[in-house]
């Protein structure tokens, strides 16, 4: 089994992840290879919460130019953890509030 270190890589901030904050709704990017349970797992680990359920993405990598030459952003995983009404907050969160 990963470390929760491995599995949960950064905070997303967009203004669309801010704006569901309110509704208990915080998204990750993680590993590619992690499922739910692993990434509930991991969030409860690393931040002393309670998960309620987690939803998945995989995002597709971009095509990039620059020039002549044609490339791709890696694709990579994103989730979002909905916690439990009893839980705390997540206090990285809402220090950009």
């Amino acid at each position: 089994m990963k470390a929760a270190q491995d599995i949960v890589i950064a905070p997303i901030i967009t203004e669309k992840s801010m704006s569901v904050i309110a509704d208990k709704k915080y998204t990750f990017k993680v590993a590619t290879d992690a499922n739910k349970v692993e990434i509930a797992e991991a969030i409860e680990k690393l931040f002393g919460v309670e998960v309620a359920k987690v939803n998945t993405m995989n995002v597709r990598g971009q095509k990039r130019r620059m020039g002549r030459y044609e490339g791709s952003t890696a694709a990579w995983k994103k989730a979002v953890v909905t916690l439990t009404e009893k839980s705390k907050t997540i206090d990285f969160f809402d220090g950009l509030m």
